[in-house]
């Protein structure tokens, strides 16, 4: 069974970090690029990185670009989101998915996990 786990979100006070790690199983995770994407509330759903499947190649939302890294261990089939310097802006659901997906939408062939909240807040 594909699955795709996230975690690590939380509350965090603007100008902290997070570190999101989304867990895969079911599939080859090193054949596979990952993309993460997120969901303010009341919005729809936004590209926020991608990393190839050897890690040679990432791309970032001009959003999130200096502040927000994606690296991935092709060895534990994990991919990490690194998110410095938050802003209340980041708050919502972010989610991992099994492809490079830079125009996310609700319905997906791919595999997506369930999500985890980020809420940016003093």
């Amino acid at each position: 069974q594909v699955q795709l786990v996230e975690s690590g979100g939380g509350l965090v006070q603007p100008g902290g970090s997070l570190r999101l790690t989304c867990t895969a199983s079911g599939f080859v995770f090193s054949s596979y690029s990952i993309t993460w994407i997120r969901q303010a509330p009341g919005k729809g759903l936004e590209w926020v990185a991608s990393i190839d499947t050897k890690g040679t190649y990432r791309d970032y939302a001009a959003s999130v670009k200096g502040r927000f890294t994606i690296p991935r261990d092709n060895a534990k089939a994990l991919s990490v989101l690194q998110m410095d310097n938050l802003r209340p802006e980041d708050t919502g659901v972010y989610y991992c998915e099994n492809a490079w997906n830079q125009s996310p939408t609700a319905s997906t062939t791919n595999a997506r996990g369930q999500g985890t909240q980020v809420t940016v807040s003093s």
